[in-house]
């Protein structure tokens, strides 16, 4: 058992022999593990799509031994297995965090984590990212945060329900923003330094961290961030927000007059909703599915993230950001086929580009040839199609970020994972999310297994660990093992030049480069037409025109 007294109140935990090593190796050290613990108040009934209220603080223990409730979700096929975490969700009680530590004194980096799920799955509990492993080996204080997702988190009402709910569309993101402020008032009392606190997540949790970033109100709650795989541009215009939220009443059989039975209905209706809602946004895209994302002109939001922090918002704040090699292959791997489906793979990219180019055909050549210069040799469509989805939702809104903090006087970091996953014959390649169990140390984990097959460089994993947890530290990424890592030092314009967006290629035999996969960036650099597929949203299908080819697999 174990106890820490927090101005809230005291709360239960669990003392465990620590494995800090990737492959569960007890060292003979004991870690704390408490779970589920409120850093808000209920979010249901008359507080539903309103900003977090502070927990107000017990009297007597709390018990957190056991993990605490996910948000309201639908269950994700594409998910792996649990390896026994908590499977149920609750809108009562959703608005929990956990802590992993070493020990109740001290005073030692905190590193909070945001799940990814598109923001409509997942939870802070799971093998994939238990942050048990790292906070026993590498002296940090890790934390993992439940938030709201899909409608409860993201609805834009106030032209509906009123100006009290002007911030609705941006529910998950003050979650994040009431947890950090727990760990203010709180995490010394679990041996955490709350002066030095690492913001961290993966895919939407990375956006999340993106949008953050750009936020006003978040200025001050953490030093550094890092962001697996995210983007400082997943939001909405209002009126585009405006759209979805009609759809989402036409779904819940509701005119817009009757908005306000949202605020009563059965939260399975707003799920049954929520599903049809992605359907919808599934057949518009061949992409992941967003159909939930905050909006800008809001009190919470004022700008698009990306445009405050450009104009110099948390400047100081230090950033690691990267992506991994194929971010796009689960898209064109597993995605269903739709009728709607050119058959040739590269049409799909021209399809994409037609939206947004006014020679979506010329423009697809250049990018094939900006591909073909990258990996030496012409793409094929499959290829094609995985590249310009990783371009489009991943890495090239990374590079804009760290672009746009050029001037920054807080130090920005890149790196491009390029591990390959053995998982369908090597088809998946270097993918989305495969980096998680690396950091976290938790190769061996039964969510990770289907990815890595056992077969994942024990050494990469300490390796990285240890450069995260630094960087949490000091601000610099730094680990045996690892060449020195420099800082990324933006030059626009200029590619292949020492000094000039340096990267650190994380791999069995991790090395650094400089602009790697330069001409794809320049080719977005100079094509600003071509929105982001990220950024689009249509209910109408996917049928532009293209020339009809024969199918490229």
């Amino acid at each position: 058992m174990s106890l820490a007294t927090t101005p809230d109140g005291i709360v239960r935990g669990t003392a465990l022999a620590a494995a800090g090593a990737a492959d569960g190796t007890a060292d003979g050290r004991t870690l704390h593990r408490f779970l589920g613990i409120p850093y808000a108040e209920s979010p249901a009934r008359l507080r539903r799509f309103l900003p977090p209220v502070p927990a107000r603080p017990w009297d007597g223990t709390r018990d957190c031994t056991v993990p605490g409730a996910m948000a309201p979700q639908n269950p994700d096929p594409f998910l792996p297995p649990s390896d026994g975490c908590a499977e149920r969700w609750d809108e009562d009680s959703c608005l929990n965090l956990n802590v992993w530590t070493r020990g109740t004194g001290g005073a030692r980096p905190v590193m909070l984590w945001v799940h990814g799920g598109a923001y409509l799955t997942g939870s802070n509990n799971g093998g994939l990212h238990d942050g048990g492993r790292l906070a026993a080996a590498l002296e940090v204080v890790v934390v993992a945060v439940n938030y709201r997702l899909g409608a409860l988190g993201f609805l834009h009402l106030p032209e509906l329900l009123g100006p009290e709910y002007a911030d609705s569309s941006s529910s998950a993101l003050l979650d994040i923003l009431e947890a950090l402020r727990w760990v203010r008032r709180n995490i010394a009392a679990f041996g955490g330094d709350p002066g030095n606190v690492t913001l961290f997540g993966e895919s939407a949790g990375a956006a999340a961290v993106g949008t953050l970033l750009g936020m006003p109100a978040s200025e001050g709650l953490f030093r550094r961030a890092i962001m697996q795989s995210g983007t400082a541009e997943r939001v909405r215009t209002t009126e585009e927000s405006r759209k979805i939220t009609g759809e989402f009443l036409r779904h819940c059989g509701l005119d817009p007059t009757r908005a306000a039975e949202l605020l009563t209905l059965p939260v399975a209706r707003l799920l049954a909703a929520q599903e049809a809602l992605g359907k919808a946004s599934a057949g518009s895209t061949f992409g992941v599915a967003l159909p939930f994302q905050p909006a800008t002109a809001t009190p919470a939001i004022p700008e698009p993230p990306l445009a405050a922090i450009r104009q110099g918002l948390n400047a100081g704040v230090d950033l690691l950001a990267g992506t991994n090699l194929n971010e796009g292959s689960f898209a064109v791997e597993l995605r269903p086929a739709s009728p709607s489906d050119p058959p040739d793979l590269a049409d799909r990219v021209e399809l994409m580009m037609a939206e947004h180019s006014g020679d979506p055909a010329a423009d697809r050549a250049r990018y094939a040839e900006a591909l073909a210069e990258t990996v030496g040799t012409a793409p094929t469509g499959k290829q094609l199609l995985e590249a310009y989805l990783s371009d489009a939702q991943y890495r090239q809104p990374t590079t804009r970020l760290l672009d746009a903090r050029s001037g920054s006087t807080g130090r920005n970091f890149s790196y491009l994972f390029t591990w390959k996953s053995p998982a369908m014959g090597g088809k998946l390649g270097s993918c989305h999310a495969l980096e998680i169990p690396f950091v976290f140390r938790q190769l061996d984990s039964a969510e990770a297994a289907y990815l890595t097959c056992g077969k994942a460089p024990a050494d990469l994993a300490e390796w990285m660990s240890a450069a995260w947890s630094a960087f949490a530290g000091s601000g610099a990424p730094v680990a045996a093992g690892l060449p020195p890592w420099p800082e990324y030092r933006d030059h626009t314009g200029v590619r292949a030049r020492r000094g000039v967006r340096a990267t650190m290629v994380l791999d069995a035999g991790p090395r650094v480069e400089f602009d790697p996969r330069g001409p794809l960036r320049e080719f977005w650099a100079s094509h600003g037409t071509v929105l982001p597929a990220s950024q689009k949203w249509a209910f109408q299908p996917l049928t532009s025109p293209v020339r009809q080819r024969k199918p490229t697999t």
